[in-house]
């Protein structure tokens, strides 16, 4: 009797991820766009802003890009189809997005800090730190629901 070979690599692909266009209408794919959307807003809005605590605000820089950049790159793996390669990309996207969660969760709270300091000092910059901070709470969300979502899915 022929020993059977074993599958290839390729085998390894989650069976619901759906190619191209169709990822972005499938949850939890299409929290993907949001998530770099309301990602990309804190940074340019903490950019924006004259920064009162560069400690404070660096991390949030700091958290916000390079979560911008990670999330793109999972993206474009999933549209090109490199999770296929690895068995446990699930696990990897799962505590991607979860610690990506809890460090957004930190950095909104260090944001929302520095919108009640510059309160007192510039009503404009105020403004903008009060819009960076609503989008870091959103984006937090989004990287939790998103966890949680591929997790259980």
């Amino acid at each position: 009797m022929a020993a059977r070979d074993p599958p290839p690599p390729t085998s390894y692909a989650p069976p619901d991820v759906p190619p191209g266009v169709a990822l972005f209408l499938t949850i939890p794919y299409a929290f993907f766009l949001p998530e770099l959307a309301f990602g990309c807003w804190v940074w340019i809005l903490v950019a924006a802003t004259h920064v009162a605590n560069p400690l404070l605000q660096g991390w949030v820089m700091y958290v916000s890009l390079t979560s911008f950049l990670i999330t793109l790159m999972f993206l474009l793996s999933y549209l090109f189809g490199f999770y296929k390669k690895f068995e446990s990309w699930r696990v990897l996207d799962s505590l991607y997005h979860g610690t990506t969660g809890i460090l957004y969760m930190s950095a909104a709270v260090l944001q929302a800090h520095a919108t009640i300091v510059s309160e007192f000092l510039d009503l404009k910059n105020y403004f903008i730190n009060t819009t960076a901070s609503f989008f870091a709470f959103i984006t937090t969300l989004l990287y939790i629901l998103h966890a949680f979502s591929i997790y259980y899915h």
